[in-house]
């Protein structure tokens, strides 16, 4: 079974017992929570398929947060000839790992 949901502006395909990386979530370490925004369920053995008009009622997605971090360093260089001009910054984007329990439909 698998579910498509939405959080932090993207849409994600997930499977129960699949771990992935999204935007980061103001929810502590070990906690459980559920997505609300579930866009699909599907079962990939039937054509027993559930879409939403803009979601499917009813339907839940559990989580667990594992851990939450910061990705690798994205280099933005700005230079511009003849001018002397140049800047460089660092940035590092916040994301939440997080483990998928249940999908209920």
């Amino acid at each position: 079974m698998f579910a498509v949901i939405k959080t932090g502006g993207k849409q994600y395909k997930v499977a129960e017992g699949e771990k992935l990386l999204i935007e980061k979530l103001d929810q502590p370490i070990g906690a459980e929570f559920d997505f609300e925004e579930v866009l699909l369920i599907g079962d990939g053995e039937t054509d027993n398929t559930k879409i939403g008009v803009s979601l499917v009622e009813g339907a839940k997605v559990r989580a667990r947060v594992l851990e939450h971090a910061k990705a690798d360093k994205k280099i933005v260089f700005k230079y511009t000839r003849k001018t002397r001009y140049k800047k460089k910054k660092g940035h590092r984007q916040p994301y939440t790992k997080i483990e998928i329990l249940k999908i209920t439909a």
